[in-house]
């Protein structure tokens, strides 16, 4: 007799549980207890797997700059004067510090180098500016007289794509 696949369905899950009932109790602890077993083995080797050195990890590095361009570069410090009222946080939600800078013209994550003074170093873009400010970058640095040392200059930039 051909059987609906709702009925094959329930008459499986009808064995299924017949069997449950029908294994002894012991049976049913004992395969409790290996499961328990077995996770808490899991858990161990975990945390021995989470402890254990993961040896010399390859440094990734910067491709070729996307484009270079000549912008004006300005810097500023985290003081209300200078910011909003929260001079810590910058637009994309972070902390300020060294290698932060702000710029209008570029996504928040665009990594950006100022070889001419600031070497290899590289800067990311995680706050904004006054929307006035076009083709400007403004890096964050923490001492006032740094900033005001700094100044306003021309420079050379390396644009890197955002990953």
């Amino acid at each position: 007799m051909k059987r609906s696949p709702f009925e094959v369905a329930t008459l499986g899950v009808v064995l299924a549980l017949s069997l449950c009932l029908l294994l002894p109790s012991a049976a049913r602890a004992t395969a409790g207890a290996l499961e328990v077993s077995r996770a808490t083995a899991l858990e161990v080797a975990a945390m021995q797997n989470a402890t254990k050195p993961f040896g010399s990890l390859p440094e990734a590095g910067l491709a070729d700059p996307t484009y270079t361009m000549t912008v004006t570069a300005t810097a500023y410090n985290s003081t209300p004067e200078q910011c909003d009222d929260t001079p810590f946080i910058t637009a994309s939600g972070t902390t300020v510090r060294h290698g932060v800078i702000a710029a209008n013209f570029l996504p928040i994550g665009t990594m950006v180098k100022i070889p001419e003074h600031f070497g290899d170093q590289v800067f990311t873009v995680e706050d904004r500016m006054n929307p006035r400010y076009d083709k400007r970058i403004d890096i964050w640095m923490e001492e006032i007289p740094d900033a005001r040392q700094f100044g306003v200059r021309t420079v050379a930039i390396e644009i890197y794509k955002v990953k």
